[in-house]
């Protein structure tokens, strides 16, 4: 009798494979048959997995080629983990050697976009900062006190891939976009539990660095300027703060 570890391991192989792990029992005309429905189901389960964590990727190639895009990807990299909201973390890089897809060079950074909005959706949700806080904390600038809520994430690309995505959205109008202008992202979720993706200047970005670094609002600022001699950073933290994006610095610390 096979270790139930061991029969797990085969059973698994047998996805991949089409082998019948041992120990699967059913009438011999039958079980062949029966083993191969269970794998299309999987196979069909983690297409539509995909489908749900990359709705843009598929609007862009259309569903007959992510259909067989993503199960070339399937066979290649199965879930290892039981949280499926994890899986998907290779697909962009998946896209990016892919040579069905070179015609379209800025598929991969969607797909990155895509995925950062997954993680954004299920990150912690510690208490943003206060207004009184947020107050002390611009006037202690040089403090280091404020921390970016976990779901933020900063996103580099040499493609449109903001102004690609948001193009697919709901509502979105219709107008030319430059593939290759570069554009940098922030992915964060906001207080009413939305992921937003904002479109930073270069300077706005420097600003997200260095406060996820220091802490310091004042020195964030600094860095920005190097970008941009005239960078406030009143707009943005503004803003940040209203998304909830804004926490105590203590909080990380726990």
């Amino acid at each position: 009798m096979h270790s139930h570890p061991d029969l797990i391991a085969a059973f698994r192989d047998g996805l991949a494979t089409g082998t019948l792990p041992p120990g699967a029992k059913a009438l011999p005309a039958e079980i062949d048959r029966r083993f191969a429905v269970y794998r299309n189901n999987v196979t069909h389960g983690l297409i539509e997995a995909l489908a749900t964590r990359f709705p843009v990727v598929k609007a862009l190639v259309g569903d007959d080629f992510f259909r067989a895009t993503a199960r070339l990807f399937i066979a290649q990299h199965k879930p290892t983990n039981p949280v499926l909201m994890l899986w998907g973390e290779d697909f962009p890089a998946f896209l990016r050697g892919f040579p069905p897809a070179a015609g379209l060079p800025y598929l991969a950074d969607v797909a990155r976009l895509e995925y950062a909005r997954g993680i954004a959706y299920h990150a912690a949700d510690p208490p943003p900062l206060t207004g009184e806080a947020l107050a002390r904390a611009a006037t202690g600038a040089d403090i280091a006190c404020v921390a970016l809520h976990p779901s933020v994430q900063l996103l580099r690309a040499r493609h449109a891939f903001v102004t690609i995505w948001a193009a697919h959205q709901p509502g979105a109008a219709p107008g030319e976009i430059n593939p290759l202008q570069e554009e940098i992202a922030l992915v964060l979720r906001n207080r009413l539990l939305d992921v937003e993706i904002w479109r930073l200047t270069r300077a706005e970005s420097l600003f997200i660095v260095g406060l996820g670094k220091t802490g310091h609002l004042l020195g964030a600022a600094g860095a920005a300027r190097v970008a941009d001699p005239r960078f406030d950073p009143t707009h943005l933290i503004l803003r940040l703060s209203a998304a909830g994006a804004l926490i105590s610095r203590e909080t990380t610390d726990v």
